[in-house]
């Protein structure tokens, strides 16, 4: 989410309360949906050059059943009273002018709030206008004696970030060259998001806005000897969706890798994109080391008979 933040150049600070638990009894899947989710919405909602924060404390931690709290503070452009009792419902957002200029369906707070009380705690949410929100989400963590805890979690945290990247060996073949990625995704924001993070990793990136245009722009490639290392194709899209551009591109007999990317990490989804065609599959938002990844693996690859599975 750093790098989100710092394309609207927003400062973005995680900060703990207390001492935290090293390790939780939870869903991390359902647990990082929420916060995505929570996050995101700060960062879009927050003026270029405001502030957003998470702060992190555990409640009660010597009771039977303590929990984990998370503070989502923005100085975004808040909302009313009554604009705050209908965030949960789905389908709506807090007017539709937030709607207009910002996207979205409004069924986010609405799927997070559900989730929240299925791992044992609540969403809630406190916002003045013009002057910032504050979601709170509550979760349970487990058994109090089973937890071990950081005596300083902020030197916990800075240590995991500057831990070096596993460095991978890459393909000779690859060494003279750089990783040409056709990414096909319809959303302006991932376009920019993704197009970053691969251009950091020394890759070349060619935008597709629609399945229809990503086929064209393979397949046209393909025909010039300058095929793509690997085609990053979100799931979801208009005119033609990945299924189907995946789909119709091995029909055309295109045996590069075909990267899915889709934001859904249910069971039978990851099987779904593979029965469409596609070589392999990750889930949104992508992160810098998955990026890397998938472009040390895909790079040196000129023939791909068959589309294969590889683990993620």
């Amino acid at each position: 989410m750093q790098v989100r933040a710092q394309l609207q150049e927003i400062s973005f600070k995680l900060t703990f309360a207390g001492k935290i638990p090293k390790h939780i009894q939870s869903d991390p899947t359902r647990l990082k949906q929420i916060l995505i989710n929570l996050i995101g919405n700060a960062i879009k909602f927050t003026p270029d050059g405001g502030r957003v924060s998470v702060e992190t404390s555990c409640l009660n931690p010597d009771s039977p059943e303590p929990l984990l709290q998370f503070k989502i503070i923005d100085t975004g452009i808040g909302m009313n009273a009554e604009q705050v009792a209908g965030l949960y419902q789905p389908f709506v957002q807090a007017d539709s002018s937030t709607t207009r200029k910002f996207g979205g369906t409004g069924l986010g707070l609405a799927i997070s709030k559900r989730l929240a009380k299925m791992l044992g705690g609540d969403l809630t949410c406190q916002s003045t206008p013009d002057v910032g929100t504050t979601f709170t989400l509550q979760i349970q963590i487990g058994e109090s004696e089973s937890l071990e805890y950081y005596n300083d979690p902020q030197d916990a945290l800075e240590a995991a970030a500057h831990k070096p990247a596993p460095v991978i060996a890459k393909p000779v073949q690859a060494a003279n060259r750089s990783c040409s990625v056709l990414l096909a995704e319809d959303g302006e924001d991932n376009q920019r998001l993704i197009s970053m993070l691969l251009r950091k990793e020394g890759a070349e990136v060619k935008l597709a806005e629609n399945g229809e245009i990503a086929v064209r722009y393979a397949m046209h490639a393909l025909e010039q000897g300058q095929p793509f290392d690997v085609i990053l194709m979100d799931m979801s899209m208009p005119v033609l969706d990945g299924y189907g551009a995946t789909q119709k591109l091995r029909e055309q007999g295109y045996k590069l890798p075909i990267i899915a990317l889709t934001a859904h990490a249910m069971s039978g989804d990851r099987e779904k994109c593979i029965a469409a065609g596609c070589t392999d599959y990750a889930t949104k938002p992508v992160n810098r080391e998955k990026l890397r990844e998938i472009i040390e693996t895909y790079q040196s690859l000129t023939d791909f008979s068959e589309p294969v599975e590889l683990p993620c």
